[in-house]
């Protein structure tokens, strides 16, 4: 884990609404893993205050240039403009300075299995990229992309460069095929029962996943978003009752530590609810 100040590279809008930042970040190639996030606070001025957690797209070298300068490490995030914090983001340039501590949390596991399903919804695909990277090494990868509409489908491109087969469904129709992207899901799992899966997006979407894999016994790992100030598990803002919870003998999870990807198995999924931060933008400013 790092504390960086450090400067901004690129960032571009990539669909409406949807932004890409690249972040100089010397480490986080080595030490980023899948499933990983960072916490990041813009340095010009005092708002917003805290920093703000978002999910690490994919890390990677920028070339030495031609007057001999060294390659340099970078981290990219996507994040979707929904609070004043991410509007402050949006209007970034390159060479404006933030912080980033990170990388954070605990990513995900590579399972052994003879397919590999990624399932992600909207901003959720974000932790599935370098993920999929890792999994299409090992053999055929399949990722299930979910959205409202066709602005909220990102990055297919760079997925299908990977080697990843992708599926898309939109709310719409206005992108792929009308309808959720569980039932895709469904599909695919009544023809690859040993399959393994691993998702991200919107809680209610998630709960429908481990609804769908628990009753085929399909291993599932899930990437939680959560509203986060401190992201290290010292505020304890971010905590997900345990799968052992009662009211007798509370069990609390730390989204930030803890996870933020967890096996299903390990969470009470009836008390899991929907972050007042989703996407890791805070919406609601504290």
């Amino acid at each position: 884990m790092t504390n960086l100040k450090t400067t901004i590279l690129s960032n571009q809008e990539v669909a409406p609404g949807y932004f890409r930042m690249r972040i100089l970040a010397p480490g986080f190639v080595t030490s980023a893993r899948p499933g990983q996030f960072l916490m990041l606070r813009v340095l010009d001025g005092m708002e917003p205050l805290l920093r703000r957690p978002f999910g690490i797209f994919r890390t990677g070298w920028l070339p030495a240039d031609c007057q001999g300068l060294p390659p340099k490490e970078y981290v990219e995030i996507l994040y979707k403009v929904v609070g004043s914090g991410t509007t402050l983001m949006k209007d970034l340039h390159q060479g404006d300075g933030v912080e980033i501590l990170g990388p954070l949390g605990k990513g995900f596991e590579l399972l052994d299995a003879p397919e590999q399903i990624l399932v992600g919804g909207g901003i959720g695909l974000v932790p599935l990229f370098m993920l999929a990277a890792q999994l299409v090494k090992r053999g055929r990868v399949r990722l299930l992309m979910g959205g409202r509409c066709r602005d909220d489908i990102l990055a297919v491109t760079e997925f299908e460069r990977l080697g990843v087969e992708t599926y898309v469904s939109t709310d719409d129709g206005s992108l792929g095929e009308a309808g959720l992207v569980t039932e895709v899901l469904v599909r695919q799992l009544e023809r690859l029962p040993q399959a393994a899966v691993y998702a991200c997006g919107p809680t209610a979407m998630l709960r429908a996943v481990h609804g769908i894999c628990a009753a085929r016994d399909v291993p599932l790992q899930v990437s939680l978003e959560a509203y986060m100030a401190c992201g290290v598990g010292a505020c304890l803002g971010c905590v997900v009752a345990g799968a052992e919870h009662t009211e007798q003998n509370p069990q609390y999870l730390c989204t930030c530590k803890e996870g933020p990807v967890f096996r299903a198995g390990q969470l009470l999924w009836h008390k899991l609810e929907e972050p007042r931060d989703v996407c890791g933008c805070n919406e609601e400013e504290p």
